[in-house]
């Protein structure tokens, strides 16, 4: 499967100038939810990231609200189990909610749309190993090449490598492109 013409073909390649969730900037953006919107699309990846998974058998596949809700629910699809997501705390972690049950000992799958960094998938991560259950296992549509995460657990559908630059040493502020949170 060819991830970025799935992208390019749906609008969700986008150019410009764009803060990312890890706080760098970037000339180019993936809008994953423009992607997941279509059913064919979304399930299409699920499958295939459940494919990059199939030595694992986890209990559940989780995912950070918001781009790893949808993600997290196909994958599970594909792979015969739970779905749930993680969610912000309001303390700068995550929280899985009440009304998802994780049982101490089960095992679980992190998935995330694009991984720049690793944070948000870390901290879905934490949330589900705080109510007892165990990792065995990260995958992504899109690995941007920044994160530090075990080899051996993660996986992605493609590595696609943008420039990204810190706020303060910016081009595109230097160039004043205006800046587009997303």
């Amino acid at each position: 499967m060819n991830v970025l013409d799935r992208y390019q073909e749906t609008g969700a390649y986008l150019e410009g100038h764009f803060l990312l969730a890890s706080g760098r900037h970037s000339p180019k953006f993936l809008q994953s939810t423009t992607v997941m919107q279509h059913p064919e699309h979304a399930l299409a990846i699920g499958e295939a990231i459940a494919k990059t998974l199939e030595d694992v058998k986890p209990d559940f596949v989780i995912g950070p609200a918001m781009g790893g809700v949808v993600l997290a629910f196909v994958v599970a699809k594909a792979l015969g189990v739970r779905a749930l997501f993680a969610e912000k705390d309001g303390k700068g972690g995550m929280l899985i909610r009440e009304a998802f049950k994780v049982n101490p000992g089960e095992t679980f799958v992190a998935v995330e749309d694009v991984v720049t960094t690793g944070g948000s998938l870390k901290k879905a991560i934490v949330a589900a190993e705080k109510a007892g259950a165990k990792c065995i296992g990260m995958a992504c549509i899109i690995d941007r090449g920044l994160a530090d995460l075990p080899a051996l657990l993660f996986t992605s559908l493609d590595k696609i490598v943008f420039p990204t630059y810190e706020a303060s040493n910016c081009p595109l502020c230097q160039a004043n492109i205006p800046l587009e949170e997303v």
